[in-house]
């Protein structure tokens, strides 16, 4: 098949922003190494972050689609029940990025997307952002200490504290998550450039096996991720991930284990027993705040309360 020259089109799912984040440069390396002519379909949010930066791709919100009759056409998305028709490999053998490579057939190997260069910075003092809510109560943090020990520690080194969630409060029936105490209101329903503009500026970025953590890897932010329902190789690779392997974890890369997006409370070992979440549960404030103390030492971040503190100055 000898794509030179031919309009192709490359479909992403809408409704998400992590995956697409991941996904989306695979579509580039797809267009270089066949040199076609590549329209890509994915949420009008999406299409305003990434347009600038990729000219040489012809970007539509999706359902709108430009061309009529393309040559070839890929649809990138996760495909449940071990579907190899869709897929070369199961996706949670391969990594939820690396899956649009192998399907699109170039090197799987996860690159950032290319944000808005140089963003203006707004807020003049050290700080640090989090996210803590998602939209599964798996991917959340369960411990019931763990985020408001994670916030007294960086503000007794003197970060403000920037909670950037899209929404102030979530939950589904008996289970609702807010804002951690002490943390600042900084959640709302904000352009995704904002957003990477924001973590572009912060020293480093606390939060969970979700979209924002990924929008923080494509802005060039540090992550300290906390995951207990994916394993390491589901996500970008980052040395502060903290997880802990002495309890039930990794059901959602489980080949054995099928995913129930209609199931807030989807555990799916231990569902209605004492053992339910503990992948989270586990996971204590202390493990969290040794990961962040480790990426400070690498990064060279002096605490703000002292000297320095700002991650341009320690580069």
């Amino acid at each position: 098949m000898d794509l030179r020259g031919k309009p192709v089109l490359v479909k992403f799912p809408v409704g998400t922003i992590g995956d697409i984040l991941g996904w989306f440069p695979y579509a580039e390396k797809f267009r270089r190494k066949h040199g076609c002519a590549l329209e890509c379909t994915m949420a009008k949010n999406l299409v305003e972050l990434f347009a600038p930066q990729y000219p040489e791709l012809a970007l539509s919100a999706a359902p709108d689609v430009r061309t009529a009759a393309p040559y070839a056409s890929y649809r990138i998305g996760l495909f449940f029940g071990g579907d190899q028709d869709h897929q070369p490999f199961d996706f949670r053998q391969v990594g939820l990025a690396r899956t649009a490579g192998y399907i699109l057939g170039v090197d799987p190997q996860e690159t950032p997307p290319r944000l808005p260069p140089d963003p203006p910075r707004v807020i003049a003092e050290p700080y640090v952002c989090i996210a803590v809510q998602s939209t599964n109560l798996a991917k959340t943090w369960r411990n019931g200490l763990g985020w408001e020990q994670v916030v007294d520690h960086l503000k007794g080194l003197g970060y403000r504290v920037l909670c950037i969630d899209r929404e102030r409060i979530t939950g589904h029936g008996w289970v609702w998550n807010g804002i951690p105490h002490g943390a600042e209101d900084f959640t709302g329903d904000r352009p995704l450039a904002e957003r990477a503009a924001m973590l572009h500026h912060a020293d480093f970025f606390v939060g969970l096996s979700s979209g924002l953590s990924w929008l923080a890897w494509a802005a060039g932010t540090p992550v300290v991720m906390i995951s207990g329902f994916t394993l390491p190789t589901c996500e970008f690779p980052t040395p502060y991930r903290v997880h802990n392997t002495h309890v039930c974890h990794g059901c959602w890369d489980a080949t054995d284990a099928a995913f129930d997006h209609h199931d807030y409370f989807w555990c799916p070992r231990h569902k209605g027993t004492e053992r339910q979440f503990e992948c989270t549960r586990a996971i204590t404030g202390r493990q969290a705040i040794r990961a962040i103390e480790r990426l400070r030492a690498d990064l060279g971040l002096a605490a703000p309360n002292g000297a320095g503190g700002k991650r341009e100055a320690a580069k």
